[in-house]
């Protein structure tokens, strides 16, 4: 295993890319301008969708320098008219990992840059609808929190044509919300892990710049028409996960509360180690380098971010080095023990998964040569062999070796953790199960930001009015009500029923074309391989 130290001797004679800064530009007299007390900010109006739009305000400081791995700071304040028109830049990203084996064991998806990547990246976007000054009645309040493993993604998604449109999700709710689309440090910059990042920085700094920009909604959100009381956080992905995080942060007693309802979109949720536990440590390989956190602070930015891609590509293929640990602190124990608990924040829950989750994250170059129990073993290093052999007995009759291995990755890592968190909503839960062939992680994101109805590379989009409606409109629905069957608008989708009576929403489609949306009941089989 490498050195940090030898490693960054190495890279500084690697040339280095200078930061690009989107250019800034004049306001119009007639932009909407908000007064958030730090900042003055000048919005636009969306011809488009008659909606109003600030893009790239900042909520933190730049955690840069010194606040490189510190905990969020208010902004400092500056004077004059900001515009918000543009995209921010993006934090700087890493990817998946793409080893056949894992580097921890004991004895992707697509990313882009598109704006110039930055650390100074604490940036959000705010969508209204039509006028906000003239909004009579403040109006429910949804929060993205994008995806991308804590590796890669941003406010504008992963590619040029892709990005988390707010307007998307105000006119799904037919204009009856506010949606709010944050940034966070993600990557080595934002979940670097180990004892002395405890002592002398901050643990899991992405999850408290979610936190931060959480509080900044309560204390702004009323400036652009936001209800604080009515808050939904919503995630995808890595980002539903961070949803998971927030639902347990401070053991569920986080007060004043932050939001009353959260959505997760294919909940993903890795082993989740202390943040001294041995994988952690070793995974950055700083547990035998003295003050290496002061001397990553000193480090050139570039120089950090070339460790970063080249840590994140020596995990397993389709993990993630850089996850959130257990800190003590904002994280007080693993999620899986706080929700079978039930420590946890809001009071209520839509979560939606997809059919083949896993398949995404399985390497397609081994996977007809692979054992299933070699496979569990890569997966989870830290488990023993007695373990590794149950596992392995309980998946012998989902099929081939092949649908076992994308079975065991898309249902542990994320379709069992959404079962738990259901459970720990007893009663104020509601579950939907996205199966539009075929099925994939992610296949599901372009039904609810419809600006862009590609879908991913290669997977056609069902492009049905009545099907993207009825998807989508139920997690506004939910987002509005706390109920998706309180609909603002008719749409195909029958009623839904609280999870605890094991009944699910599928959303598919028929072999002739036409959608197919109707109540499944959850597989005993699939509950009895999540326990």
């Amino acid at each position: 295993m490498f050195s940090t130290h030898r490693l960054l001797h190495f890279l500084a004679n690697f040339l280095t890319w200078p930061l690009v800064w989107a250019a800034s530009t004049p306001t119009d007299t007639s932009d909407p301008i908000v007064n958030l007390g730090y900042a003055t900010y000048a919005g636009s109006f969306n011809r488009s969708t008659g909606h109003t739009q600030f893009l790239g305000m900042r909520y933190a400081a730049p955690p840069t320098g010194n606040l490189r791995w510190r905990a969020p700071q208010a902004p400092t304040p500056v004077s004059g008219i900001l515009p918000a028109h543009l995209e921010p830049s993006t934090c700087f990203f890493t990817g998946q990992g793409e080893q056949a084996k894992t580097p921890f064991r004991m004895v992707g998806l697509n990313k882009r840059d598109p704006f110039s990547p930055s650390e100074d990246c604490l940036f959000l976007n705010v969508y209204t609808p039509v006028d906000m000054f003239n909004i009579k009645k403040k109006l429910p309040v949804v929060v993205f929190i994008h995806g991308g493993g804590y590796a890669s993604g941003s406010a504008s998604g992963f590619n040029g044509m892709d990005a988390y449109d707010g307007n998307d999700l105000i006119l799904e709710a037919n204009q009856g919300v506010v949606a709010v689309v944050i940034q966070y440090r993600i990557g080595v910059f934002g979940f670097l892990p180990g004892s002395e990042v405890k002592r002398n920085g901050v643990l899991n700094a992405g999850l408290l710049d979610q936190h931060f920009a959480l509080r900044w909604v309560q204390d702004h959100i009323t400036k652009f028409g936001g209800d604080p009381a009515r808050v939904t956080i919503w995630g995808q992905s890595a980002g539903a996960g961070s949803v998971i995080q927030h639902l347990i942060a401070q053991d569920g007693k986080t007060n004043p509360p932050l939001f009353r309802a959260a959505i997760t979109s294919s909940s993903f949720l890795p082993s989740q180690y202390k943040y001294d536990d041995p994988i952690p440590e070793v995974s950055i390989s700083c547990s035998s380098v003295n003050d290496s956190l002061e001397c990553l602070r000193q480090v050139n930015v570039n120089i950090l971010e070339t460790v970063n891609n080249l840590v994140g590509s020596i995990g397993f293929f389709g993990t993630f080095v850089f996850v959130p640990v257990v800190d003590g602190t904002f994280i007080t124990q693993r999620p899986i023990k706080s929700l079978q608990e039930k420590k946890v924040n809001g009071e209520a829950l839509l979560s939606v998964t997809n059919t083949f989750e896993g398949a995404l994250f399985v390497d397609p170059t081994s996977l007809s040569t692979i054992k299933v129990p070699d496979y569990i073993s890569q997966l989870f290093p830290t488990i023993g062999q007695r373990e590794i052999q149950t596992a392995a007995i309980h998946y012998a009759s989902v099929g081939s070796s092949a649908n076992q291995i994308i079975g065991i990755m898309g249902e542990a890592i994320f379709i069992c953790p959404t079962y738990y968190l259901l459970r720990a909503f007893e009663g104020r839960s509601f579950k939907g199960e996205f199966a539009i062939p075929p099925g994939g992680h992610g296949n599901d994101v372009p039904y609810y930001f419809t600006s862009t109805k590609q879908g991913q590379a290669g997977v056609p989009f069902f492009n049905d009015t009545d099907f993207i409606n009825a998807f989508s409109h139920s997690f506004l629905d939910f987002a509005m009500t706390l109920d998706p069957s309180k609909k603002s608008v008719p749409t195909i989708t029958p009623p839904w029923h609280a999870w605890d009576e094991g009944v699910e929403i599928s959303f598919n489609k028929t072999s002739s074309g036409s959608p197919d949306v109707h109540p499944i009941t959850t597989s005993r089989k699939l509950l009895e391989r999540c326990e």
